[in-house]
């Protein structure tokens, strides 16, 4: 049997810090291994516990989730974060994102979503929230308009298969690998080659890159 997943919670929200700690220690697969209540705690915390995963809130007192994530981005070999976020926190966990984040999490995620959100990203992967990654995308890259970015990711796009700019904009969309093999009738197998090769056409390193990318080029 593998390792627990250990995972950290920075949220200055009580409630939410009991609501997320009850999850995980109800989960034999995750180990709680500590809680915090603002970004300056729970960077003491990371540096002595040493989580595998930390689910932190963006905005909190002393030092907010950002400039935490910004923090522990300079350290060796950082934990994976996940985002907390609320429908109106979207400007934030744009910047989340683009700093290093490897998801975000509404914070009325069901449990069994954030526990597996959690086993994926701690196994490498980045986690989108379907339910809000549709008006996130529409706001990449809004504030700074850059035209070269987006001829660059049209150029990118037009070397894409058909198939594989069907695969593209799915993962724009927020779907998960399964999700996109029952919608285009593929086995796992044949989406994540896809994926992979996707990644490496578009440039991106990750699933949120594809993202960016797609939207550039107006495919969504």
């Amino acid at each position: 049997m593998s390792a627990a997943v250990r995972v950290v919670i920075i949220d200055d929200d009580a409630l939410v810090r009991a609501a997320l700690a009850m999850i995980l220690r109800d989960d034999a697969t995750i180990e709680l291994a500590g809680e915090a209540n603002d970004g300056q705690t729970g960077l003491d915390l990371i540096a002595q516990v040493a989580p595998d995963v930390v689910l932190m809130d963006i905005r909190m007192p002393r030092l907010d989730g950002l400039e935490a994530l910004a923090q522990l981005r300079g350290r060796p070999a950082p934990p994976k974060v996940i985002v907390l976020t609320t429908f109106d926190a979207d400007d934030y966990v744009l910047r989340a994102l683009r700093g290093g984040a490897s998801g975000f999490l509404l914070k009325h995620t069901p449990p069994a979503e954030i526990v597996e959100a959690i086993h994926k990203v701690a196994a490498g992967n980045h986690m989108l929230s379907p339910t809000v990654t549709a008006q996130l995308i529409a706001r990449l890259g809004a504030d700074e308009p850059e035209p070269q970015r987006v001829l660059d990711a049209r150029a990118l796009a037009g070397t894409l298969t058909s198939r594989e700019r069907e695969v593209a904009i799915a993962v724009g969309q927020g779907k998960v690998n399964a999700q996109i093999a029952d919608e285009l009738y593929l086995s796992m197998a044949t989406v994540k080659a896809h994926v992979s090769r996707i990644m490496v056409k578009l440039q991106a390193t990750n699933r949120v890159q594809i993202a960016n990318r797609i939207h550039d080029a107006g495919l969504t």
